[in-house]
C-alpha cells in the first residue's frame, strides 16, 4: 500500500511529460507530412547520389603490366 503513494506521483509526472512531448511534437511540425517519408524509402532516387569517397581511384597501371615484348634478357 506504501508502494502506492509512490508510484501514482510518479506516474502522473510521466503522463504529463508524455503530452507535453506530444504537443511539442504536434507544434514543431513532426506529423505535418507522414506520406512523403513512406514513399521515399519504397522508390528508387532519379539519379544515384555520389560522393567522393565512392568513387574507387584509378591505379597506375603502368608497373603492374606486363611488358609486350616479354622478359627482357640480358646478352654478356
Amino acid at each position: 500500500m506504501d508502494s502506492i503513494f509512490l508510484l501514482v506521483p510518479i506516474v502522473i509526472i510521466f503522463i504529463a511529460v508524455a503530452v507535453k512531448l506530444f504537443f511539442w511534437a504536434v507544434n514543431s511540425g513532426q506529423y505535418d507530412d507522414l506520406e512523403t517519408e513512406g514513399r521515399r524509402i519504397l522508390f528508387d532516387d532519379d539519379a544515384p547520389r555520389t560522393s567522393g569517397k565512392d568513387i574507387p581511384a584509378q591505379e597506375d597501371d603502368t608497373e603492374s603490366a606486363p611488358s609486350p615484348q616479354g622478359p627482357s634478357r640480358e646478352q654478356n
